[in-house]
């Protein structure tokens, strides 16, 4: 077998996402300060003008933006707070049809923030509650699976670009059978629920099959029919023939190696003990599942050692292919190499957050990360 180039570059410093985390931080406090400072920036205004201009104005923004923003109590004093500072203005000067306009004005814009919050915080609730659904739904069809598999250790992140959302097309599953320890990876192409039916498809046919088939090159023929028969099922070609990029691995029990399967997909990292990082790219180039139409060929699994101390990454294309700001992409194996990590959950911590500020703080695609690593 083809040996695989070993990664030997200058370890890369430990990311400091500290900056962007405090940038977040002030942002969201200065948000929350905005309406006290309008108040207070329109008191200092009416103070320090004539008669005839008028801070009006920033009282009334500072109560429509505590509308979306606070509790209905706070909500609520924002505006008496307004309308007071309104009243205390004109103090110095005589009460006259001006004034009334003015702070009547405040009144009004104090009301109808009352009623944006009350219609803001409903509609919050139901959000809440669809979202709620929504995660028990989404992580029954990705399970996260246990942190020790067949006396491997194990852990996942998945990190959704789409805000608010818990999966997308990215996927993972972790299954102790007969054979070993087997594991799938894979990223359907597309976006939105109908990249999420593929994934409950997918990871439901691999379940079935670890147990039942011998080989890892028969769990691979399994998926490929589970997609062209699901597609037949419901009619919806559309949403199905769209591809899936995928590796399998199975890793024996009491055997020092792991056997793969690669349809298309990046090729997992192999980290040793010392720092030094190899990847196990497939010997050779195979078409994603779902595009049996294309081509028939038998699947050839590849074996790699996997030693004692080792660790696998797998991962989609959304690490590897995540840019910066000059559209530089994130190289994992120059980035991990000479770098250790106490298990995988602490070596998928750092990932993360080498990618946070190797973006800036922004990821465009999915990203599914599962480290495994033998005691």
């Amino acid at each position: 077998m083809e040996e695989q180039e070993l990664v030997r570059v200058e370890p890369v410093d430990p990311v400091d996402v500290e900056p962007v985390e405090r940038t977040v931080s002030y942002q969201r406090t200065l948000v929350r300060a905005l309406p006290a400072l309008l108040i207070v920036a329109g008191v200092c205004y009416d103070l320090l003008t004539p008669q005839d201009f008028t801070a009006a104005p920033f009282f009334t923004a500072a109560v429509l933006i505590a509308a979306p923003l606070f509790s209905l109590g706070t909500t609520v004093w924002t505006g008496i707070a307004a309308i007071a500072g309104m009243a205390l203005v004109h103090l110095r000067f005589a009460f006259d049809a001006s004034a009334v306009t003015e702070i009547l004005t405040v009144v009004t814009a104090a009301v109808l923030a009352v009623g944006i919050n009350r219609f803001v915080g409903r509609g919050n609730a139901r959000l809440a509650t669809a979202r709620e659904i929504a995660e028990a739904a989404q992580r029954a069809v990705l399970p996260e699976p246990a942190a020790r598999i067949g006396g491997l250790e194990i852990a996942a992140r998945y990190e959704a670009a789409q805000e608010g959302a818990f999966i997308g097309g990215d996927l993972y599953a972790v299954q102790d059978t007969p054979h070993g320890v087997r594991v799938l990876v894979g990223d359907v192409r597309g976006k939105g629920m109908g990249a999420v039916a593929v994934v409950a498809v997918l990871i439901g046919a691999f379940r079935e099959a670890a147990d039942q088939e011998a080989s890892l090159e028969a769990v691979a023929q399994r998926l490929e029919r589970a997609l062209a028969r699901e597609g037949v099922r419901r009619d919806i070609i559309a949403v199905f023939e769209d591809f899936t990029t995928a590796v399998l691995a199975e890793i024996p029990h009491g055997t020092p190696v792991v056997r793969l399967v690669n349809r298309g997909h990046p090729g997992p990292l192999l980290l040793y003990g010392d720092g030094e990082v190899r990847t196990l790219a497939a010997p050779e180039p195979a078409l994603p599942l779902g595009t049996g139409e294309l081509g028939a060929w038998p699947d050839r699994a590849q074996e790699e050692e996997f030693p004692g101390g080792a660790m696998l990454l797998f991962h989609t294309d959304g690490l590897s292919e995540a840019r910066d700001r000059r559209d530089v992409f994130y190289d994992p194996a120059r980035r991990l190499s000479g770098r250790v990590f106490p298990g995988p959950d602490a070596l998928l911590t750092a990932v993360l957050d080498d990618v946070l500020r190797h973006t800036g703080g922004g990821a465009a695609d999915d990203m599914a990360l599962l480290a495994v690593r033998r005691p």
